[in-house]
């Protein structure tokens, strides 16, 4: 009987192993890296918590890039404020400034939503006005009343696709300023 059971557990074995994959088998899917970029918001005052929740916000939103708060100067993003109107300007995807103006949110504009919209410009989204609420990178253009600060299908899937394929700080046509 032991002898019996013996042979079938080898014979078993032996037909698993012939059918179990091999750790050389090419995956059906590549999976792009993480791109992980810091941002300096030491520099945000009053903005601060809102720039955390917008980079939140961002992460939430896709998966191959994540921003990362930290106090050193030589972050991806820094972001100050200052009195005139919201902008960001880049130096190459990835990287760049923001100012969180406080001109906008003295006229009533959401500052989670300005965050996340010059975020946005940082990880090479263009502005989009006019536009509806429903994009984030429509910024002013929706309205004083419009407060959402999530991106849209189209907006998470162009970042995907830019942060999927390029290096960061490779590319020169990324250096541009946007006034929002």
């Amino acid at each position: 009987m032991l002898r019996k059971l013996t042979g079938a557990l080898v014979v078993a074995v032996g037909l698993i192993s012939l059918h179990a994959p091999t750790a050389s088998a090419t995956p059906d899917v590549e999976v792009a890296a993480v791109r992980t970029l810091t941002y300096n918001a030491s520099g945000a005052a009053e903005f601060k918590a809102a720039v955390d929740q917008g980079a939140q916000i961002w992460n939430s939103s896709v998966v191959n890039v994540r921003l990362v708060s930290t106090t050193s100067s030589s972050a991806n993003i820094r972001i100050i404020a200052d009195d005139g109107w919201p902008r960001a300007q880049t130096t190459s995807l990835g990287n760049g400034r923001v100012w969180m103006g406080r001109q906008a949110t003295d006229q009533g504009y959401n500052a989670i939503r300005i965050a996340s919209h010059e975020l946005g410009h940082i990880l090479g989204q263009p502005d989009r006005k006019p536009g509806p609420c429903t994009s984030l990178m429509s910024g002013s253009s929706a309205g004083v009343s419009c407060t959402n600060p999530y991106p849209n299908a189209r907006e998470k899937s162009e970042v995907e696709a830019a942060f999927s394929t390029a290096r960061i700080g490779a590319t020169a046509d990324w250096a541009r300023e946007f006034v929002d």
